[in-house]
C-alpha cells in the first residue's frame, strides 16, 4: 500500500477485480455491495468517516449528495493511497486525513456513518480498529463493514496459506457480528456473499 505504482493500479483495477473474486468470478457480492453504498450514499446533513478509504473511490461516492454542513472524511495510512484519492476522487464536501485506523485521530460521538469497505482483513489488530469505529460513531449513527468471511473454500489449506503469507485474513462468520454486539451496538445485520459478509450495525440512541 506504500508503492506509488501499486496505489495508481488498485482504483482501476486491482479493487474491482479482487472484489469479484469474493463472489468467485460472479455478481453477487457486487450487487449486495452496490446497495450498501447507495445507502451510504444518500443526501443529507451528514457527516461520514470512510476508515482505510484507499484512493477515495467510495469516500467521494458518500460526499457526492450532502448537504449543509455533511462532510466525508476519507482516513489512509498510506500516503501513496491518498496522493491518489486527492487526484482521482477530490469533491467539495470530501477531506482526506492521513492517520491511524488503530487510534482514530477523532472525538467520542463525531460521525453519524462510519465504514470500513474491502480493507478490514488487511488491518494487523482488526477488532481494535472496530472498538474504534464504534468510538467515533454518534448515537444512533450506523458502521457498514465488507470483509472476508471463512466458508468451505476459505477454510481449505491452500487458501490459509496464501493468505498467511499475503497478509490477507479471513474472520470467522460470527468474529464481526460479536465483537460489534460487545461493543454495544444493536440491530446488527450480516449479509454473507460468496466469499465475503457485509455487517451493518446502529449505536442505540442517547439516552435522555
Amino acid at each position: 500500500m506504500e508503492n506509488p505504482v501499486f496505489a495508481a493500479v488498485y482504483e482501476r483495477a486491482w479493487r474491482p477485480t479482487f472484489t469479484r473474486l469474493f463472489s468467485l468470478g460472479g455478481t453477487s457480492t457486487l450487487i449486495a455491495g452496490k446497495e450498501l453504498t447507495d445507502r451510504l450514499a444518500r443526501g443529507g446533513d451528514r457527516r461520514i468517516l470512510d476508515v482505510a478509504c484507499g484512493p477515495g473511490t467510495y469516500t467521494a461516492q458518500f460526499a457526492r449528495d450532502l448537504t449543509g454542513d455533511g462532510v466525508c472524511v476519507g482516513l489512509d495510512f498510506s500516503a501513496p493511497m491518498l496522493g491518489r484519492a486527492v487526484a482521482d476522487n477530490a469533491a467539495p464536501r470530501a477531506v482526506y486525513v492521513r492517520g491511524d485506523a488503530h487510534r482514530l485521530p477523532f472525538a467520542d460521538g463525531t460521525f453519524d456513518t462510519v465504514s470500513c469497505l474491502a480493507a478490514l482483513y488487511l488491518i494487523s489488530e482488526p477488532m481494535q480498529v472496530i472498538d474504534e469505529m464504534v468510538r467515533v460513531l454518534a448515537p444512533g449513527g450506523e458502521i457498514a463493514i465488507f470483509t472476508s468471511v471463512r466458508t468451505a473454500l476459505t477454510a481449505l489449506p491452500p487458501t490459509r496459506i496464501v493468505g498467511a503469507i499475503g497478509g490477507y485474513r479471513v474472520f470467522g462468520r460470527r468474529e464481526i457480528t460479536a465483537r460489534l454486539a460487545a461493543a454495544g451496538m444493536v440491530d446488527i445485520r450480516q449479509t454473507i456473499t460468496g466469499q465475503g459478509q457485509y455487517v451493518v450495525a446502529t449505536a442505540p440512541p442517547r439516552a435522555h
